[in-house]
Parts: structure tokens; sequence; C-alpha cells
């Protein structure tokens, strides 16, 4: 006998499985609104050096799963190339290119992962498959670009740049946060089995 779904889980449902109903101007319009909604989070800021500790993470996560593949990648490019271009909605209300812009294209990746996994396989949508393709998506894809970017920056400042270096200053402070991050998307894009 399945449980009854409540209220949230019907609300849940409807949000994140729109984009697959949506016209293509309402499709445009919910890419640049969870690019602005990117931009918001990122301004949720705890000051780190070099790389702060931000909301985007949380934004980034979501983005895949409520846009999908095509749409959530194609929001979290926005929010990069607008950023890059001048528009200061960075951590920090800043633009350009910086010490963390190698995370920016690990944003991208993670965002068509998580989109492209939860369209395919909405099995995955349950609290336990969907906070372990989390992890992967913020501790693999993001992490892996946005060291990769950091090493070269700092190496460019003339400072000494060591694995153990590099993983310090933008992994290891990280971690504990982008696992409460995970956890918090998963909790909201959990969808209960009746409803897949």
């Amino acid at each position: 006998m399945h449980k009854p779904i409540d209220a949230l889980s019907q609300v849940r449902y409807g949000v994140f499985h729109w984009h697959f109903r949506a016209s293509l101007p309402w499709k445009i319009a919910g890419a640049m609104w969870m690019a602005g909604v990117i931009g918001i989070m990122a301004q949720v800021r705890i000051p780190f050096c070099p790389v702060p500790f931000t909301g985007q993470t949380f934004a980034v996560l979501m983005a895949g799963v409520m846009l999908g593949r095509r749409w959530g990648g194609i929001s979290v490019a926005v929010y990069a190339v607008l950023g890059f271009a001048g528009v200061p909605w960075f951590s920090g209300a800043t633009s350009g290119f910086s010490p963390s812009s190698g995370y920016l294209l690990g944003f991208v990746l993670a965002a068509l992962f998580l989109g492209y996994v939860s369209n395919r396989k909405p099995e995955s949508c349950s609290f336990g498959k969907m906070f372990i393709l989390m992890l992967f998506a913020a501790l693999v894809l993001i992490y892996l670009p946005g060291v990769l970017w950091l090493g070269f920056w700092m190496r460019s400042m003339g400072a000494t740049v060591t694995i153990a270096s590099v993983f310090t200053a933008g992994v290891f402070p990280f971690i504990a946060g982008d696992v409460l991050k995970a956890g918090a998307a998963a909790a909201l894009t959990r969808i209960p089995k009746s409803l897949q």
C-alpha cells in the first residue's frame, strides 16, 4: 500500500518537471531566472582566501534538476558568461576573471550532468541516489576544473604551487559546506516513487 503523497511532494514534482511541458519562451525565461537566482545566492558569502564559501553551489545543483540538462546548463552558462562580461553578480558583487573562475566551468558541467541524469533516470530522484549524484557533481565536476584553474592562477602570481597547496586553498575548506549543500539540494529535489 502506497503512502499518501503530501502536497509538498506534488509541488516539487510540478516544479522539477515543468520544463518537459514548457514552451521555448518559458524555457528561456526559466534559464534567465535561474541565472539570477545563482547570482543572488553568490552573495550569500563567507569569506575565505583565495576562494570564498558561497551559496552558488546549492543553486547550481538545483538548476540542473529544475531546468533539465540543456536549459540547466544554459542557465549556468549565462550566469558565467555575463559575469565574465562585467555583470557584478559573482561572489561579493564582482565580475570578470578571478582565482575561482575555474569553478564556474565546473558549475556548468554539474548542471549538465544532474539535468541529464534526472531527465533520463527519474528513479535517481530518491534522496539517497540524488545525494550521491549531487556529491559527485559538487566534489568532482565542480572541484576538478576549479583546482586546475586555481593552480594556474597561483602560479601566475608567483606562488609555489603543489597539489597540497592548491587543495588547501581551494578544496579542503569547502568540503563540509558542499556536503551540506548537496544534502539540502537532494532533499528539495527528492520525488516519491509513486510520482516518478
